[in-house]
């Protein structure tokens, strides 16, 4: 893998995009004085996820007077989607984005992102879901401290759309349509539901594989639908608002534990500031790259009431999934988050 010439497991130096490090005393990543803290998201250029780690790094880099190096990755950098998980636990990287997509074969749990229409047809209600949840605040975090990782955050990169070269306004449309996925067995039983026949395909190569056929369609918030051109091999985006794309801040907790108290404060009080900034960057991006598509030519679809009725009820069996086949604890946290939403909004 890349990650083996990326300095094993040494917390305080690594490869730059914009030069090499001189930092290489590993005592200085402990106290968190002079030190190059590596941050990885599955995202380029200024997608949210890179829009994210250099907002943070701009702050953190103010906040320490420059004694504190923050270096970002865009996807690739240090490997695949998989491999960013990898490097977190090996301490290669300090700090990453990571979602249940790619991070959901390690804790299984944090599979519970990929249950359709699970969160309100509203971004800004599962904006305050993510913030105030126990279930995923507490329960959760529990589950990625097992493996060595630690969640500052939780924050939504808008609604999931799907794209495709027909119309898909039905169950029907889906069968036998090859639906790319990330790789959980969640995400695949949920495209099952819909009769679709899911496929495996890291992003890097998606765009590939729609232009040639080797898959029909796929599903990303607006943003990354345009920034990527997927519109330019795709006829339809359907605003199907069946998922939130859920992104975690997440850290390598015997990094973090290592660092002074003073700056393990600094670290959190920084994401948790970033949160109401977070929000509205990619609100900003979903609403910018919806204008994008529309103007390219490819045909937005808006799902009917009847339509929407009918994915959703498709898709409820697949809660039972994930209670019986994913669940480590018997579906505990999804039968309390389910409550925790009926609670949130209805207030």
């Amino acid at each position: 893998m890349v990650l083996a010439a990326c300095g094993g497991g040494d917390s305080s130096n690594g490869d730059s995009d914009n030069g090499d490090s001189d930092n290489g005393d590993s005592d200085n990543a402990d106290t968190g004085s002079s030190a190059e803290w590596l941050f990885i998201t599955e995202e380029t250029g200024e997608q949210v996820q890179m829009a994210y780690a250099n907002e943070f790094k701009k702050r953190i880099e103010e906040k320490t007077d420059g004694d504190v190096t923050v270096t970002t990755y865009e996807f690739g950098g240090l490997g695949t989607e998989t491999d960013n998980v990898v490097a977190l636990q090996e301490n290669t990287v300090q700090l990453a984005v990571t979602s249940p997509g790619f991070i959901g074969n390690t804790i299984q749990e944090s599979q519970i992102f990929g249950l359709h229409y699970l969160f309100p047809d509203s971004v800004e209600e599962t904006h305050k879901i993510l913030n105030e949840s126990e279930a995923i605040n507490v329960d959760l975090v529990k589950q990625y401290e097992e493996i060595g990782l630690k969640p500052l955050s939780f924050w939504t990169e808008g609604f999931m759309m799907w794209t495709s070269n027909k119309p898909v306004t039905s169950v029907a449309d889906f069968e036998n349509f090859k639906m790319r996925i990330q790789g959980t067995k969640l995400q695949e039983e949920a495209w099952k539901a819909y009769g679709g026949t899911p496929q495996t395909m890291s992003w890097g190569d998606l765009y590939t594989g729609l232009e040639n056929g080797t898959v029909d369609g796929q599903d990303n918030p607006i943003f990354f639908i345009a920034d990527a051109s997927f519109n330019e091999v795709q006829d339809y985006m359907t605003l199907s608002r069946h998922n939130n794309y859920v992104a975690t801040t997440t850290v390598n907790m015997d990094w973090f534990e290592g660092l002074s108290e003073d700056y393990q404060q600094l670290v959190v009080e920084t994401v948790e500031d970033m949160q109401d900034w977070i929000f509205e960057e990619q609100k900003s991006q979903n609403e910018h790259f919806l204008e994008v598509i529309k103007e390219s030519g490819t045909e937005v679809v808006e799902l009917s009431e009847e339509e929407l009725a009918e994915f959703k009820e498709a898709s409820m069996g697949v809660r039972d999934f994930y209670r019986e086949e994913v669940s480590r604890v018997d579906g505990a946290i999804l039968d309390k988050l389910e409550q925790e939403i009926e609670e949130i909004v209805g207030e």
